[in-house]
């Protein structure tokens, strides 16, 4: 993600101030307008300490460190950082969050509809299930959508991403799904929360940076 990341944003008007991997974390870290974090859950909440004093906005596209979300946000605000994180920074993923909270709301009082949640991810991916999936729950709930909705992950191969969201009844199925073809389409919205967040203040998602 890093790569694509570096690659592509000179479409966005960025130019790269530097990186910071494993092996130099410990070093002097570059100055910048805005950081974009794929690292690990373990790493986030570290790079965030570094950067938030720094007045640095910050983008992030990794999961599985919610834990720390609360101590993060008063952290964005006692240095009035501007922060946009989410599961996924895929436009088309968060498009499909729309439609899913519109399924939930219809799908409600469908007693004859059982509901699940696939995904689908490379090998290497480490969570399960992934934070889009539990983002696709979440916006199920919100909607409210209260039947429990079991969720299936796979783990094979390169798979880029594919979510699914299905509900049964007797005699008929409807199935919402979103696939990646390849990961750019994530470094893309990355790019461009990053264009966003800059002059703004406060903790925000892809929503807001789409404008849903």
């Amino acid at each position: 993600m890093g790569r694509l990341v570096e690659a592509l944003a000179p479409e966005y008007g960025f130019e790269i101030a530097g990186t910071i991997a494993r092996v130099n974390a410990g070093g002097a870290w570059p100055d910048a307008e805005v950081a974009i974090d794929f690292s690990s859950a373990e790493a986030v909440p570290a790079t965030f300490e570094k950067l938030a004093p720094r007045g640095t906005p910050l983008v992030i596209g990794t999961t599985g460190w919610q834990a720390r979300e609360p101590d993060m946000r008063n952290a964005a605000a006692r240095h009035g950082i501007g922060v946009v994180a989410a599961p996924n920074f895929a436009m088309g993923v968060n498009l499909f969050l729309a439609l899913v909270e519109r399924a939930g709301a219809l799908m409600a009082n469908q007693s004859a509809f059982g509901s699940w949640i696939h995904e689908l991810h490379h090998a290497a991916k480490k969570d399960a299930p992934s934070g889009t999936a539990l983002a696709i729950a979440r916006a199920l709930q919100q909607a409210g959508y209260t039947a429990d909705v079991p969720i299936s992950s796979t783990r094979a191969g390169m798979i880029p991403g594919t979510h699914t969201l299905g509900f049964d009844a007797a005699s008929e199925t409807i199935t919402l799904t979103h696939a990646a073809r390849d990961r750019a389409a994530f470094a893309r919205g990355a790019l461009e929360a990053a264009r966003w967040i800059q002059g703004r203040q406060g903790w925000f998602g892809m929503r807001d940076v789409l404008g849903l």
